[in-house]
């Protein structure tokens, strides 16, 4: 009988084992991508991308890095396809993975991508749902890691909505053992719940509520944000923006954090709303190395699932 197939739909499917392997895979692929060499461990594979939601970064990183592993890539849309009139997405699946090797989604709710998996004959992977980011956390580690060294044992600072970046950040924390101090508006606070390893049951307190973002930031290794308006919250858009004006990583809150703390965003950002330019352009941030790690830590993730451990 084969084995059983392993999906990424949130950060909490993966052990801390397999975290190292991957980070570790990641920064092997990086060197040879660097030096021009091949690496072409997934040659004849291919890769189906279906977004329902707009994307710059995952589009460009999971195409780029499937051809770069020496495979293929099919890309589909809502308006492009028969989710767009209404096929269950059940079907959608069962037909999708008999012509492919392995599926990257961008939806919305997370039950939608639970339910594709549950169909699927091959590895289906999270590339965002309302509830969970899982392969930008994975590309954040990895970036912190190539730069700091272990994140275990450090302080991250979540500063801002207590939305999908943030539920995965707590997965992480819980799985890796670094301290989460999160601050966010009231009314927007991380749920407790999606925020778990296990999301039948509320999340053991990896993670800290901080009301004062500065306090949050205080000695923290690592200061992080995201945009105050999700894709699919435009509607409150303004009122998100009166909530959130204290929420703005500014250079007093990095000053707060250690001397050689680091900046992230996921991206896009609206500089002079959850993070000023200052910052953001600043010496301390490493947004650009976070952006470009999406494309390594998915290609050891995209080879992991497919062929397991490598040598």
């Amino acid at each position: 009988m084969s084995a059983p197939i392993k999906h990424y739909l949130q950060f909490a499917d993966f052990t801390a084992d397999e975290y190292a392997y991957l980070f570790a895979r990641a920064a092997l692929i990086k060197r040879k991508f660097k030096a021009y060499e091949k690496h072409h461990t997934l040659s004849d594979r291919t890769l189906a991308m279906i977004f329902e939601k707009a994307s710059t970064r995952t589009r460009v990183s999971f195409e780029a890095g499937m051809y770069q592993l020496g495979g293929s890539v099919v890309h589909l849309t809502s308006e492009g396809s028969q989710l767009g009139r209404s096929e269950p997405i059940e079907d959608t699946a069962r037909v999708i993975s008999r012509m492919t090797d392995v599926v990257m989604i961008r939806t919305f709710e997370q039950a939608r991508i639970e339910r594709f998996a549950e169909f699927s004959r091959v590895p289906v992977i999270n590339g965002l749902t309302n509830e969970y980011h899982p392969c930008q956390i994975l590309a954040d580690l990895f970036t912190y890691i190539e730069h700091r060294g272990s994140i275990q044992g450090k302080t991250v600072a979540w500063i801002g909505d207590g939305n999908n970046m943030a539920n995965t950040w707590a997965q992480a924390a819980a799985l890796l053992g670094f301290e989460l101090r999160v601050s966010t508006p009231r009314g927007y606070e991380v749920d407790s719940q999606l925020a778990a390893l296990d999301s039948g049951a509320p999340a053991s307190k990896g993670w800290q509520n901080f009301a004062n973002p500065l306090d949050a930031c205080t000695g923290a290794d690592l200061v992080t944000t995201d945009v105050w308006t999700s894709m699919g919250y435009e509607a409150e858009n303004e009122a998100r923006k009166k909530a959130f004006a204290d929420w703005c990583v500014d250079a007093d809150m990095m000053a707060a954090a250690r001397p050689d703390a680091l900046f992230m965003h996921c991206l896009p950002a609206h500089r002079g709303e959850e993070v000023t330019a200052e910052v953001i352009d600043g010496p301390q941030s490493v947004v650009w190395d976070e952006a470009e790690n999406r494309m390594h830590v998915q290609k050891a993730l995209m080879e992991y699932l497919l062929r397991g451990r490598m040598d």
